[in-house]
């Protein structure tokens, strides 16, 4: 075993460096590369190379997580292209989407005090469909020749609607369903 720990979580899996992946590949290729490195094989061997072990497992478990979710793997594909998502430090979003933004909320919040919980899962299905019109959005903008700069918003806007899913998740899990 010689990890390359230089190695981006693309290059770790021996996947070409794309938004669109194989996600079947990726599986194989985590399941094989855990195999070979998994603490386990290395229980009779010096503490080195156990340090080391888990350390390359713990990048596995790391790239794999990364690429396996559409949203973290677009901002990891941004990342290893030189932009930063912002998404700390960015509140800047068109008007319309922060007009939206505010609907949303407004809605959980009265859906949660009026404990309807067939609105939240109105909500919740309107959230999905709007996050599956922008996960291909995104998809669109990280493919090839594409401006990688209008992707950093469209991950932005992906996050509030991620944090809005959990909203909407913990709203429900407090009814008890």
């Amino acid at each position: 075993m010689s990890p390359d720990f230089t190695q981006n979580h693309f290059e770790l899996f021996a996947l070409p460096v794309s938004y669109d992946l194989d996600t079947q590949a990726l599986d194989q290729a985590y399941r094989d590369l855990l195999r070979e490195v998994h603490p386990d094989r290395f229980a009779g061997t010096s503490d080195a190379e156990k340090r080391l072990a888990a350390q390359w497992a713990t990048r596995a478990n790391e790239g794999y997580q990364t690429l396996k979710s559409p949203l973290k793997r677009g901002r990891y594909f941004l990342r290893i292209n030189g932009i930063d998502t912002e998404e700390e430090s960015n509140t800047a979003m068109p008007v319309d989407f922060l007009l939206q933004q505010m609907e949303w909320r407004e809605a959980v919040v009265d859906a949660k005090s009026a404990r309807d919980e067939a609105r939240l899962d109105a909500l919740a299905v309107q959230r999905l469909n709007e996050e599956r019109t922008m996960f291909e959005q995104l998809r669109q903008q990280l493919s090839a020749g594409a401006t990688l700069c209008d992707a950093r918003l469209t991950v932005r806007k992906l996050r509030f609607l991620e944090k809005l899913g959990e909203e909407i998740d913990d709203a429900l899990e407090a009814f008890g369903t």
